[in-house]
């Protein structure tokens, strides 16, 4: 089944199969050597803590994972550099072996991309032969640890500036490295950005890019003499006008406008604007703050007024230091001043964007002052997660040859549910998320209406009832024999899943402070089974004594 996005490509070159830890394949041996390699194996994945203290996370990844899986398969090179890592006394059929495996055994169930997930939920299961779906653990984690993390974080910034203001990802030139660069471009997007700078990953993933110039472009301009050509053709297709001089008549004006002093006007800031309006009158958004506020203001001012007067629209402005409340507040009363008095109703209306170092804490500072920001660009702490670096996803196995198996720890959280199971989420009268049920795969589907006992994790055996008002499964078969079976989704449909996803969600576990702890529960049989489990583990076992 074929994608519609340009990611199979990068993929397959990004994460070949031999892109793991080398114990997987220590321990594949070992499984072969013991003639144990094709039983039937299942690890789910799934992620311990919810992310950056909050309610939610998103789970993203999932096309990667199956792009992945489709195309598994270790090439004579791959065998060949094995065969020169592993002990010498490895036995050399075992090459043999490794040179025909694929994932034509394997089925995968998953839930959908973009998906709001909490932690403990299984998010993969993974079933095949116990050396293939062993081999897999590394790979998988490192397609979605960091794809969830950054979606999540992106998905936080998103509820942290509302609905309204538009949100740009620019963190390409901060990330760690340009895999790094590229992931957090597709699933911030699908977290809920609206635009990215990165312009491989607008062509890759179908994301709207943006950008127009650096504080390099305005300080590389010294004089009015270094602007070529000095005129514009009018929209309308007349002939070309002198743009310097309509420029500096309206620069005259602004600031008899403002009360400003023409001379404090810097002539390489000019310059660039002129410059860079000529190039591109369609789209002029220049930075303002490359030597202060003000005096990029008025530059700015000047030439987008000789723009609309060749019937040109200016686009708007970019701030990038400072306090970024206060300036757009000042920015948008001089554009007010000028629409009034110069009649340009258009100006009122011309974009401010911001992009000073913004973080979760900021945007949401930001929210609660007055400010005319309609645009936020958002780098480092966004791509780098400053926050929490890592979500921690694990891959643990839960059966062997039909038998379930678990983790015992010391530390609780880390023990594992054991056996197959089916995810639902039940549901409130006004579909909001009440709770998210794991059962074991043989158990009857929870039934909308109809009362049921759980047992919540972390509530120490203590029992519950719910009656839920609508019942969802929430993973599907993804990956069967081979071939994926569930259709790839671009990154604007992933997009789309999540920010409805996010909408489902109650505001008291969606808010970013101090949100309600989502309910997550085990069924009565796979309570029993765990109970069952651990009271056995604890007896210890016999065998060294017996016969």
């Amino acid at each position: 089944m074929a994608t519609r996005e340009g990611n199979e490509h990068p993929v397959l070159h990004r994460v070949p199969p031999l892109l793991t830890d080398l114990y997987q394949f220590t321990m594949a041996y070992a499984y072969w050597r013991a003639r144990r390699h094709n039983e039937p194996a299942v690890f789910e994945l799934f992620f311990r803590d919810n992310p950056f203290g909050g309610g939610f996370s998103l789970f993203a990844g999932l096309s990667d994972c199956l792009l992945f899986l489709q195309n598994f398969r270790f090439s004579d090179d791959d065998v060949e550099y094995l065969r020169s890592v592993l002990p010498a006394d490895t036995d050399a059929a075992f090459f043999t072996y490794l040179k025909e495996l694929d994932c034509s055994s394997v089925c995968v169930s998953a839930v959908p991309e973009g998906s709001v997930v909490f932690a403990r939920v299984p998010l993969l299961e993974v079933s095949g032969p116990l050396a293939v779906v062993q081999l897999l653990e590394t790979s998988l984690l490192c397609l979605v640890n960091y794809a969830s993390l950054v979606c999540s974080n992106a998905a936080r910034f998103r509820v942290a500036a509302g609905p309204r203001r538009r949100l740009m990802e620019m963190g390409l030139r901060r990330a760690q490295g340009p895999d790094g660069g590229l992931t957090a471009s597709r699933y911030s997007y699908i977290g809920g950005f609206d635009l990215t700078s990165n312009a491989l990953a607008g062509r890759l993933f179908g994301i709207p890019v943006a950008g127009t110039m650096a504080h390099s472009y305005v300080t590389s301009f010294s004089s009015l003499e270094e602007v070529w050509p000095q005129t514009l053709v009018p929209c309308g297709g007349d002939g070309p006008i002198d743009f310097i001089c309509l420029v500096k008549g309206w620069l005259g004006r602004v600031c008899q406008l403002l009360g400003s002093k023409p001379n404090l006007i810097r002539e390489g800031e000019l310059a660039a604007f002129l410059s860079y309006a000529i190039a591109y009158p369609q789209n002029f958004l220049p930075v303002i703050d490359s030597y202060s506020v003000s005096c990029g203001l008025l530059c700015f001012c000047a030439v987008a007024l000789g723009l609309d007067e060749l019937q040109y629209r200016p686009l708007g402005v970019r701030l990038d230091s400072g306090d970024l409340c206060r300036q757009s507040l000042e920015v948008r009363r001089v554009f007010k001043e000028c629409s009034k008095h110069f009649s340009v109703p258009q100006f009122e209306s011309l974009l401010i964007v911001g992009t000073n170092s913004v973080s979760e804490q900021s945007l949401s500072e930001l929210n609660k002052k007055d400010n005319e920001i309609d645009v936020v660009g958002v780098g480092t702490h966004l791509v780098t997660c400053t926050r929490q670096p890592s979500l921690g996803c694990v891959y643990k196995l839960i059966e062997v040859r039909g038998r379930p198996r678990m983790k015992f720890s010391e530390d609780r959280e880390k023990s594992t549910l054991p056996g197959r199971k089916s995810v639902y989420r039940l549901l409130d009268t006004d579909t909001h998320p009440l709770m998210d049920l794991v059962c074991l795969s043989e158990e009857p589907a929870p039934k909308a209406g109809v009362s049921l006992n759980c047992f919540p994790l972390g509530l120490d055996n203590t029992a519950q009832s719910i009656t839920p008002a609508h019942v969802a499964s929430l993973r599907l078969e993804v990956f069967s024999r081979g071939q994926i079976t569930f259709p790839l989704n671009s990154a604007s449909e992933s997009r789309e899943r999540a920010q409805i996803s996010l909408q489902t969600l109650h505001p008291h576990h969606r808010r970013l402070q101090e949100p309600h702890n989502y309910t997550v529960a085990l069924s009565e049989r796979l309570h029993s089974l765990v109970s069952d489990i651990t009271k056995g583990n604890g007896k210890g076992s016999n065998f060294l004594l017996s016969n």
